[in-house]
């Protein structure tokens, strides 16, 4: 829908998305901004983020992956399964380092890899959210790699995330990034 306070689609279209998508979707991956604009709550904290899961739940999808959230310069992943609609959620952050560039297409990779790998790990939203946040820093990092080498300033432009160079980070990610289960 959009990222960085923008709209991708019309302003209209943030309502249908809320009242008629969100009820029949199993599992929703949105961004910070997505993420305010559906639960009409501002994240400000990882308390926030968490209140807007089971916000998410409670219209509808067993599983929330806010796939960025940038709280006091960090940036998390925090993931939510909520397994049976009487118990309360699973949730678990992930730290994800900023790599200072502008890229195209990291949200839809990230769904894409969410998706793949919950689809592999149906009862473990913890071990596809590692898997997918390591494909995506695996393969930002040598797209920035590239950039600087072939001589371009990473910082200055969006950048083509290069998935045909990184396959191999995307079907056998190196686990570096961890889960963390808050309590």
């Amino acid at each position: 829908m959009g990222d960085e306070g923008k709209l991708y689609v019309p302003e209209d279209l943030a309502s249908v998305y809320r009242e008629k998508v969100v009820p029949v979707a199993s599992m929703l991956t949105p961004n910070q901004f997505e993420a305010e604009l559906l639960t009409k709550l501002r994240i400000d904290s990882e308390t926030d983020g968490r209140e807007a899961c089971n916000i998410l739940h409670a219209a509808g999808p067993s599983k929330v992956v806010i796939t960025s959230i940038n709280i006091e310069g960090n940036l998390l992943l925090i993931g939510s399964h909520q397994k049976d609609k009487e118990q309360a959620p699973e949730q678990f952050k992930i730290v994800i380092p900023k790599i200072p560039a502008y890229f195209t297409g990291t949200g839809d990779l990230m769904t894409a890899l969410l998706l793949g790998w919950s689809n592999k790990y149906p009862d473990n939203l913890d071990k596809a959210a590692e898997l997918a946040v390591s494909s995506l820093q695996a393969l930002l990092l040598r797209t920035v790699n590239d950039y600087t080498s072939a001589g371009f300033d990473s910082e200055s432009s969006s950048l083509e995330i290069r998935l045909i160079q990184s396959q191999d980070d995307i079907r056998k990610p190196k686990l570096t990034f961890k889960a963390h289960k808050y309590t």
